[in-house]
């Protein structure tokens, strides 16, 4: 259980709303994330055709995934930090026309350099807009309904993931990569506006974790450990799923329609989930890890056949799909450290992963080829449900 004392503080908690009340602004929270989670993604499914336009390698065109993770893994908690006095409500506004300009860099750049660019604001962005965003939910409401909150706006995190990059892959293979980045200028523009529209204030933000056991933070490490692996073995291989689809004999034009069947057994794979994890923390983590990293074995083993590889990538990516939603309900349960720094923390730990997976991802498919690849990223997906194991206490049984 989350202890709501060291969540939001004060005597002034009972006067809280409840969900219902600020429902409108948690809702255009979600449609934030949901854009920021896009933006973070939209490169996935594009690749090939970026990599063609700039005359690069697809290997050189996957370092924009890992450029935006490394900017996130390395000024997530610095800034967190250096901004602790900035009311939350205006850091979510700031950054949230910060990565209107990010995209809008990426949609006129002239080279790989300045896509990268680009792309680093967008990861520095990334980092400080997700860690105020857990942390200005919570204390939006009533102490009793912070997990309602914080699931609604998570909401966004899912939905980036698992339709944002099929919807962006389509717009971009249709009218150009070009276009999508410039879609999500627009989009942006338009979250801003709703958000300055519905954000009520909320209390003043501390990052402060003093006073709590250090066993906590043990186990919140233990979290961010096995998060960092899952992402590593996760978008190792699903940066280049393009490329798998391709090599598998699919036609350019069907990419976005495969990629929306992955990401529709996705959703179901998070209401599935949602039905347990609460309950039964550590084996619902053990069943969407073991089955994640499983199935990700076995389109290694149907690769090149084009039916096999489908069907295997939907219930790898039906496994997958909540586990972010595990990760940071699981964080939040250990109360190691603030919402702000919990958000910061596992922002880190899975851009690391995204960072590596990425990178290692491109030489091992320049190397080996993407059958092989499938075969190496399942390992750190199933050392992370080795860190479930081990790790007891982070991730109960009840």
């Amino acid at each position: 259980m989350v202890d709501t004392q060291s969540v939001t503080g004060g005597d002034e908690l009972a006067q809280r709303p409840n969900v219902s009340a600020v429902g409108p602004a948690l809702a255009v929270l979600a449609l934030a994330v949901f854009a920021a989670v896009t933006t973070e993604v939209l490169p996935i499914g594009l690749l090939p055709t970026i990599s063609r336009e700039l005359h690069i390698s697809t290997s050189v065109a996957g370092l924009l995934v890992s450029t935006y993770a490394v900017m996130v893994m390395l000024t997530a908690v610095p800034l967190t930090l250096l901004t602790r006095r900035i009311p939350g409500r205006r850091l979510l506004l700031i950054g949230i026309g910060s990565f209107a300009v990010s995209n809008l860099i990426c949609a006129f750049a002239p080279t790989v350099v300045v896509l990268g660019v680009g792309r680093a604001l967008g990861g520095m962005t990334h980092a400080i807009f997700f860690s105020i965003c857990i942390g200005y939910s919570a204390r939006l409401v009533h102490p009793s309904q912070t997990g309602r909150a914080l699931a609604l706006v998570s909401a966004g995190v899912a939905a980036g993931l698992i339709l944002g990059a099929p919807a962006a892959t389509g717009l971009g293979n249709a009218v150009g990569w070009r276009a999508a980045f410039g879609v999500l200028v627009i989009l942006m523009l338009v979250v801003l506006i709703l958000l300055a529209r519905t954000l009520p204030p909320a209390e003043p933000r501390s990052v402060a974790d003093s006073g709590r056991p250090s066993g906590r933070r043990r186990d919140a490490a233990a979290v961010m450990l096995a998060n960092a692996l899952a992402y590593v073995g996760q978008y190792g291989f699903y940066t280049y799923v393009a490329v798998l689809l391709l090599q598998s004999g699919a036609q350019t034009s069907w990419v976005a329609p495969v990629l929306f069947l992955f990401g529709g057994f996705g959703l179901f794979g998070i209401w599935l989930a949602s039905r347990s994890l609460d309950a039964r923390p550590r084996r619902t983590a053990l069943m969407i890890l073991l089955v994640s990293g499983v199935g990700m074995l076995a389109v290694a083993v149907g690769f090149p056949s084009l039916p096999l590889v489908i069907i295997f990538g939907v219930i790898w990516n039906a496994a997958f799909g909540p586990a972010p939603s595990l990760f940071q309900s699981t964080a939040i349960r250990t109360n190691a450290i603030s919402p702000e720094l919990s958000g910061a923390w596992l922002n880190v730990s899975a851009n690391v992963g995204i960072a590596a997976g990425s990178a290692l991802g491109g030489v091992v498919l320049g190397a080996v080829g993407i059958g092989n690849l499938a075969w190496l990223s399942s390992i750190p997906i199933l050392l992370a449900a080795a860190v479930v194991v081990f790790a007891r206490r982070a991730f109960p049984a009840r």
